[in-house]
């Protein structure tokens, strides 16, 4: 079952709200942010809905749950408050910036906010996904910008949505399949300006860093992954936490060895 095209879409937003994410995201969360809003409180999480049908906030919480639960498994725990306005707009209020089109999902320093028109679009997969994107991203502070590459945040992000989805390599990585199949590898990791919104190759720039990271564990291990991020080591484990991004520290490879490394796997993946 693949997720639509607009799932991916979700991925670019972040990048135009870390700015306005560090200021709206400080702010103390109010119980009840709109006058008789709904709200479903777990154990560890709570989802709060303006005007949204009790049985769509209940499977969010759902998501919210399961998500919450593969996070803590990779990464550590996370405590998701996830609102759900009404409209888009609201959304946008919420987040502190503008131009949600496209969006499914957003996230600030605290909190997810699903944009209605974008999310009610995705496949039960794909909500699944971008939820675990999101607290990914609220998770490991990368709202707050500048910790790692940008590659590294969105992949590693991509890499736990993912995570435990069934979905088939080519089918996420369609549009970089079909560049590798025809021949066309990327020269290097993707840079910040290939994240930009509207970029023409944004698509495969996202696979390019899912993938990535996804080559970074299952050749080196999954706490690997972690570490370079700047995770600290697996439990039981020994040795300090490695500066989030440094490749040599963590993989022992260059920079340009790990490049070659990560061409080879693509051809394998998806020539």
């Amino acid at each position: 079952m693949s997720v639509p095209r607009s799932r991916r879409a979700v991925l670019a937003g972040m990048l135009t709200l870390a700015g306005a994410a560090q200021a709206a995201g400080d702010a103390p969360l109010a119980r009840e942010p709109w006058p008789g809003a709904k709200v479903l409180r777990g154990e560890r999480y709570v989802v709060i809905g303006h005007r949204a049908h009790s049985g769509l906030l209940a499977d969010l919480a759902a998501r919210a749950e399961r998500a919450r639960r593969k996070v803590a498994a990779i990464w550590g725990p996370v405590r998701p408050v996830i609102l759900f306005p009404e409209t888009d707009a609201g959304a946008e209020v919420l987040a502190g910036a503008g131009a949600s089109d496209g969006l499914a999902a957003m996230a600030t320093a605290d909190r997810v906010i699903v944009v209605p028109s974008g999310y009610a679009r995705l496949s039960r997969i794909g909500r699944d996904v971008v939820v675990a994107h999101e607290l990914t991203h609220v998770a490991t502070g990368a709202t707050r910008g500048g910790r790692v590459p940008t590659w590294l945040s969105e992949g590693f992000a991509d890499y736990v949505g993912y995570s435990g989805s069934g979905l088939d390599v080519r089918t996420v990585a369609a549009e970089l399949a079909g560049e590798v199949r025809a021949g066309t590898l990327p020269d290097g990791l993707p840079g910040p300006a290939d994240f930009a919104p509207g970029a023409a190759r944004l698509p495969q720039v996202y696979e390019e860093a899912w993938l990535a990271c996804r080559y970074i564990a299952g050749r080196f291990g999954e706490r690997a992954l972690v570490r370079l991020y700047g995770g600290g080591p697996s439990p039981g484990g020994s040795g300090p936490p490695s500066h989030g991004g440094d490749i040599e520290a963590v993989l022992g490879l260059s920079p340009a060895a790990f490049a070659a490394g990560w061409r080879d796997y693509l051809r394998r993946e998806l020539g």
